[in-house]
Formats: structure tokens, C-alpha cells, sequence
């Protein structure tokens, strides 16, 4: 009884101790670590929130190029975005580009991952040559393939003795701009696909080989439900990217909008408002309308995401 009573008595200062304690470290950490994050916020603020803000603001004026004489509009800039057939044209060439991109690029990464994954013989080479156009600028990227599209002296055409006009038939020209950005970009999709096979525990292969269960089995099994997270982190992340497509396309088509318009992306569009047309509030506008579609669809995977969580639980 005497023990009891002197734990009750004892305990509590311990645990408020304790628990100061604690708070005490969080609060240092907390001190601490506010000044390493201090210059990233600052640049953040600086280069990300400052320029979001100030577009907002120029969205509602009719501001030039020069930024003299602007005057509130309202929401005219908008009005005129939604009735606008060329930016609605702008945006369906970015949605058809992303509808093409996304799935090949996604297979693509995944085959190239399981080929680097298995090979035996040379597998740093392999990697390296994978990943390798990744690190190439996008202008040297669309130069080379514009190049190789080339009618005249391209080596698409004469390797494969063909005649298609890749470059200058509308018909063409979007495929061209496809197949240059699978061969640039699928190297990052690539090494997060390797990262993941290698994260798999090899006994579950093992266990599925003592239960007679072939390659393909294994594959469909265990290999694609593990790699279902990476594979829904592949996917929103070149939506997101090829949504942006920009610079490929502009470099192939030597800064036009492409066979009747055909390659003429939402950015360049945005541009083409912005520094030719020297309409700074209407491209300001225009914009914020894809930064609000980019923001849904980046909001919509995370929804996805969360609910697939929740009920996998």
C-alpha cells in the first residue's frame, strides 16, 4: 500500500517532466529548423506565390507588354477565354498529346524497367542507355528529331524507306512531336519503375516458383500489385507534364504553331497572347484557367489515391 502511494505520488512529477521536456525539444527543433527551411520559403514566396498573386491581379486588367496603362476589366478577360475557339483548340492539341503520351509512356518505362531488372550481362549499360536521352536539353532533344523527321534527309524515312511528310502534314505532325518525347522522357519514368522492382522481396517470387507458378503468373501477381502506387505516381506525374508540353514541339516546328495549327500547345498559345499579341491580362487570364484544370487533376489523383487507401484498409 505504502509503494502504491508513494508511485502516485511520485509518478505525476515524472510524467509532467517528461512530458516538459518533450515539449521543450519540440520547440528547439521547431527553432532549429525554421532557419534551414527559411531560404526556401523566401525563395518560394519570391518566385512562385509573388508571380501566382500578381497574375491573378493582371488576369482582371487589360495590361500590355509595357505595363503602362492597364485598368480593371473585371472578369471580361474570362468571358472572352471561354468563348475563344483557339484556346480552346490549343487545349484540346495538349489533351490529345497527353492521351497519347501517358499510356505509351507508361508501358514503355514499365518494359524497359523489367528488361534492365533481369539482364544479366551489361546491366549498367543498359540502364545508362535508358536513362541517358533524359539528360538531354529539350531544344537538343526536338533539334535531333526534327532532324531524323527530316522528308529530305531524315533517317526515319530512309532507314524505313518511306516518304511521310512527318513535319509538314497535320495528319503527321503531332505523332512526330509523341514519338520525340517517349524516346527523351521515358528514362525518369524508367528509373522509378527499377527503383521499384528492386524494392520487391524476393521471396515472394521464390514462394510463387514452389507453388508452380510460371513468369507470367508471377508478373500478374505479385510484380504488378506491388508496382501499383508507382505505376499511379507514373501516370499523375506525366499527366501533369504533358499537359505543359511545350518546348519539343515549338523546336520541331521551328517556332509555328505546326501544319495548320496542328501542334499548337495551350502554353505556346499562352505565349503567343502573351508576347506577340502583347496581351498580358488576357494571357494572364487564360493561364489561371489551366493552372485551375492542372490543379483538378492534380486534386483528383490525391482523392483517388486517398480513397484506394481507405479501402484497401
Amino acid at each position: 500500500m505504502t509503494t502504491t502511494s508513494a508511485e502516485t505520488v511520485i509518478a505525476p512529477p515524472r510524467a509532467r517532466a517528461a512530458v516538459t521536456g518533450a515539449t521543450t525539444r519540440r520547440k528547439q527543433g521547431l527553432q532549429h529548423g525554421g532557419w534551414f527551411v527559411a531560404p526556401f520559403l523566401v525563395l518560394f514566396a519570391l518566385f512562385v506565390i509573388w508571380p501566382l498573386l500578381r497574375g491573378v491581379w493582371l488576369s482582371f486588367t487589360d495590361a500590355n507588354i509595357s505595363g503602362d496603362g492597364a485598368s480593371f476589366v473585371g472578369l471580361d478577360n474570362y468571358r472572352e477565354a471561354l468563348n475563344d475557339q483557339l484556346m480552346w483548340d490549343a487545349l484540346g492539341h495538349s489533351a490529345w498529346f497527353t492521351l497519347l503520351v501517358v499510356p505509351c509512356i507508361t508501358v514503355l518505362a514499365f518494359l524497359l524497367a523489367m528488361l534492365a531488372h533481369h539482364i544479366e550481362r551489361g546491366k549498367w549499360l543498359w540502364r545508362l542507355c535508358f536513362f541517358m536521352p533524359f539528360l538531354l536539353p529539350s531544344t537538343v532533344a526536338g533539334n535531333l528529331w526534327q532532324w531524323l523527321f527530316n522528308p529530305g534527309t531524315g533517317m526515319v524515312n530512309h532507314v524505313f524507306g518511306l516518304e511521310t511528310p512527318w513535319l509538314t502534314d497535320k495528319s503527321y505532325a503531332m505523332l512526330a512531336v509523341v514519338i520525340c518525347t517517349l524516346w527523351w522522357t521515358v528514362g525518369f519514368s524508367f528509373l522509378l519503375y527499377l527503383a521499384a522492382l528492386q524494392g520487391i522481396p524476393a521471396h515472394l517470387y521464390e514462394a510463387a516458383k514452389l507453388d508452380g507458378a510460371n513468369a507470367w503468373h508471377r508478373m500478374v501477381h505479385i510484380t504488378l500489385p506491388m508496382l501499383r502506387n508507382i505505376t499511379g505516381l507514373v501516370i499523375a506525374l506525366q499527366i501533369l507534364a504533358s499537359l505543359q508540353v511545350f518546348d519539343q514541339a515549338v523546336v520541331m516546328m521551328d517556332f509555328a504553331p505546326g501544319p495548320e495549327e496542328s501542334t499548337r500547345t495551350f502554353v505556346q498559345y499562352t505565349l503567343e497572347e502573351g508576347f506577340t499579341s502583347y496581351r498580358v491580362g488576357y494571357a494572364s487570364a487564360i493561364s489561371i484557367i489551366f493552372f485551375v484544370l492542372i490543379a483538378a487533376v492534380a486534386l483528383a489523383r490525391m482523392w483517388l489515391l486517398r480513397n484506394r487507401e481507405e479501402g484497401g484498409r
